[in-house]
């Protein structure tokens, strides 16, 4: 029997060895042969398996994404044309830029926050000008030179 024992592979492609096999359980990677002493041996394209799932993860899928996704190129033929990369990628993206949307109005209400010289969250709130979005709820009024 040939084939790349657990930390072969974990190492090869930069995992642990619970992360591997924590992907077996998952289903992710298919189960090895095993040696005649017991031992894991899997094959080289393990390695690609496993830098694919965390190349993945980096863009944003989940484990459940990503073995759709592999799942979807292990059954090429006959598959529906909303199940492969493209169509997850896709999916992935407008995800990913509703994000970066709401990090801007995060990343700009922050910023006002800072100009307004907003120190203590409380006294802030009970500012008509306070910039962070609960001001909205609080008792009409104009903002002073130095609120704070």
């Amino acid at each position: 029997m040939s084939g790349l024992r657990s930390g072969q592979v974990a190492a090869a492609a930069g995992v642990s060895p619970q992360t591997l096999r924590y992907y077996e359980r998952r289903g992710l990677l298919a189960e090895p042969d095993r040696s005649l002493g017991g031992h894991r041996l899997y094959p080289a394209e393990a390695v690609t398996v496993l830098r694919v799932i965390k190349a993945a993860q980096r863009l944003g899928f989940t484990l459940d994404e990503v073995a759709d996704l592999l799942d979807a190129g292990r059954h090429r033929h006959g598959r529906h044309p909303d199940a492969g990369l493209r169509a997850h990628a896709q999916a992935k993206l407008a995800e990913v830029e509703a994000k970066i949307a709401d990090l801007q109005v995060i990343a700009g209400t922050l910023r006002a926050a800072e100009q307004a010289g907003c120190d203590d969250l409380v006294e802030c709130a009970g500012q008509p000008c306070c910039p962070i979005p609960f001001a909205t709820m609080a008792p009409g009024g104009a903002c002073d030179a130095d609120p704070h």
